[in-house]
């Protein structure tokens, strides 16, 4: 259900730009798709589980405001991520 740490590890190491980079937005971005799409899995099973559903909209639109920054500052980092983590637009 969590990630682990090792996941998360995992995921950092693939969108970090250097050794340590943790807080760029490609990392918060790529660890936020994570997250929503394990919650996403588990909103098939548990439909009425409306607190977690809250949380879910929120890590959504988190998600949302870095790639509106992203694309402000750099578009080409912002088409490639969404490319590489399967998003719409």
């Amino acid at each position: 259900m969590a990630m682990t740490a090792a996941q998360k590890a995992e995921i950092v190491k693939d969108f970090q730009h250097q050794e340590g980079d943790t807080g760029s937005s490609e990392v918060q971005v790529a660890l936020l798709t994570a997250r929503i799409n394990d919650l996403t899995s588990h909103f098939k099973t548990n439909t009425k589980d409306h607190h977690s559903r809250r949380g879910l909209l929120k890590m959504v639109s988190r998600r949302r405001r870095l790639l509106d920054y992203l694309k402000r500052t750099n578009n080409d980092s912002y088409r490639a991520l969404i490319a590489r983590l399967g998003l719409r637009k």
